[in-house]
């Protein structure tokens, strides 16, 4: 299978299922966030301080990739192979979440990220999944979109930041909070 074949130079691309639409299509723009999406997860995969972590990040990776899929079938794609997430994805983030919270102190305010490397890596990836929901949420209004991946990924985003927090902790960066 070749890397390259030419059929993109148009401007546009196959869907699952072999429709071609353009490029700047929203369904073509909400998977391709989603593929970031999980560029970054890897990169947070990456840092041994998440070296604990990984098989959940692997977990929400293959999640991601099956959202893609799903946003990426076309006409005659076989969909009934596509994994959307179910309630037990959304709650293992929640619980996630959970055991994360009960080693942080409680926000009594905003905060800005940076201050460390590998929890802005985690902010970068929560905003990546913010603009996945707003793209998802676009798309939504012209081809329904499974209820459940909106869910997954609103969800994801908040783990993302707790998991951002938490990497900070870990490495005793204090949290620069914002001042109005």
């Amino acid at each position: 299978m070749k890397v390259y074949t030419r059929t993109g130079d148009d401007g546009t691309t196959s869907l699952a299922g072999g429709q071609r639409i353009s490029k700047n299509h929203p369904r073509i723009d909400a998977y391709g966030t989603v593929d970031e999406l999980i560029g970054w997860i890897g990169l947070l995969r990456s840092i041994p301080e998440n070296s604990s972590r990984t098989e959940l990040l692997l977990t929400i990776q293959g999640k991601l990739m099956h959202c893609a899929a799903l946003l990426a079938a076309g006409k005659g794609a076989m969909i009934e192979k596509m994994k959307a997430p179910v309630e037990a994805d959304i709650r293992l983030l929640e619980s996630s979440i959970d055991e994360i919270e009960k080693e942080l102190e409680p926000l009594s305010s905003f905060i800005l990220p940076g201050g460390d490397p590998a929890g802005s890596y985690a902010n970068i990836a929560r905003t990546v999944c913010r603009r996945a929901e707003r793209v998802i949420l676009k798309l939504d209004r012209e081809q329904n979109v499974q209820e459940l991946i909106v869910k997954y990924i609103n969800r994801l985003s908040d783990y993302l930041f707790v998991l951002g927090r938490k990497m900070a902790s870990e490495k005793g960066t204090p949290e620069a909070k914002w001042i109005p």
